[in-house]
């Protein structure tokens, strides 16, 4: 009997970048079981334009407005329909054919299409951490409000997502974020002063975008992911904890309250938490590569580095603040990443600043969403001026 089972219709915000691309992999892999109904890209025009043209969505949004004409010209031919701007990815995930928001915008720009989303009541597949470590009291009250689900899409809080499966009602006594080490694993501060872009963009074990793999290297990323898993699994500060595990097998841990603990395994491949946000409650069949135990007789752990690698500790003393301050943080490194990969500033000054600008900006315990968007606005030009 053949199936009858509805596509699910997937809106899907950064479509160009490292994330947005395999996520399009994995729905050319099931084209049974998924269709695109929305692609967005900030400017990259070319490549948006051949994804519009190979998975024919209802609309596709283009945020540089420069380049709106030439492909809504080209894609008006094949009755898509073309929007541009930031407003326009607001209205596009509210579109009553979308069954699924995968956003995987990059930093803070991801904050407002992740709202207007869920206001929509769309489930949300979230591959942009930064909308919680911006807002995450506020975004998390609008989905329990909305009664929507928040399935992450970041390999580690997959892991715990997937661990949790059968377990939402047992009380969680401590969560493993596992981190590869990035880089520069074992450096000293000494060594750390004299690294190139270059290097700080050769990860070892994944393949990502240029923003996320130099986070990955300062640490600011486990950092942001500390900060994510509070708000989507519920916990405190004392009950998160980074483990470096050079391998990249073990994804992450949770330990209940009974001492017992679950780890989810396999490859280093983004497209598995990809597959399972989207497909959501099922898991589906991949040919993604098989996990091998003799090809890793040995799976080692190491202590994280707070003293040399900053970033990581910023994001702790963000997390215990609470209120803005994990949005200037997260806007001041925004920044100072950008600059590093615009050889404006040297590695260890992403952390320098990052710090400076939090222990500078202006700090609201209660934010509303208005405060988000001033201390974001007010973090970016105090980093700026520290340039």
């Amino acid at each position: 009997m053949e199936s009858t089972t509805k596509k699910k219709k997937i809106a899907l915000l950064g479509s160009t970048g490292s994330i947005g691309k395999q996520a399009l992999d994995v729905i050319r892999q099931h084209p049974d079981k998924f269709e695109v109904e929305v692609l967005t890209a900030y400017s990259n025009d070319e490549l948006l334009l051949k994804q519009a043209l190979e998975f024919k969505p209802n609309a596709v949004v283009i945020v540089d407005e420069s380049k709106y004409e030439a492909l809504s010209e080209r894609l008006w031919k094949e009755n898509i329909k073309t929007y541009c701007g930031e407003k326009s990815l607001e209205d596009v995930v509210q579109m009553e054919g979308v069954d699924l928001v995968l956003t995987a915008l990059v930093g803070y720009s991801g904050l407002k299409p992740t709202i207007a989303a869920i206001e929509a009541k769309k489930p949300i597949a979230l591959a942009n951490k930064e909308t919680l470590v911006v807002a995450g009291d506020l975004i998390t009250d609008l989905a329990n409000k909305n009664h929507v689900p928040l399935l992450p899409v970041d390999s580690e809080h997959s892991a715990i997502f997937q661990c949790l499966a059968g377990e939402f009602h047992n009380k969680i006594e401590k969560i493993y974020l596992t981190a590869s080490g990035g880089p520069f694993r074992g450096w000293t501060t000494e060594q750390l002063a004299g690294v190139t872009k270059a290097q700080a963009l050769k990860h070892p074990n994944w393949e990502m975008g240029a923003k996320i793999t130099i986070d990955s290297a300062t640490l600011m990323n486990k950092g942001l992911e500390v900060i994510e898993a509070k708000w989507l699994f519920q916990l405190e500060s004392h009950q998160i904890e980074t483990v470096v595990h050079p391998q990249s097998i073990i994804h992450s841990v949770v330990q209940f309250e009974d001492g017992s603990m679950k780890a989810q395994m396999g490859l280093p491949d983004m497209k598995l938490p990809i597959q399972y946000a989207m497909a959501y409650p099922q898991r589906i069949t991949s040919d993604f590569p098989r996990f091998n135990f003799m090809d890793y007789p040995e799976l080692t752990f190491e202590k994280t580095d707070q003293v040399t690698f900053k970033n990581l500790g910023l994001a702790y003393k963000a997390l215990d603040l609470g209120g803005t301050a994990a949005c200037a943080l997260n806007a001041a490194n925004e920044i100072t990443n950008a600059a590093f990969l615009q050889d404006k500033i040297k590695f260890l000054d992403i952390a320098n600043i990052n710090e400076k600008v939090m222990d500078a900006a202006s700090f609201v315990k209660k934010p509303s969403l208005d405060d988000y968007v001033n201390s974001n606005t007010e973090a970016r030009r105090i980093a700026t001026e520290m340039l």
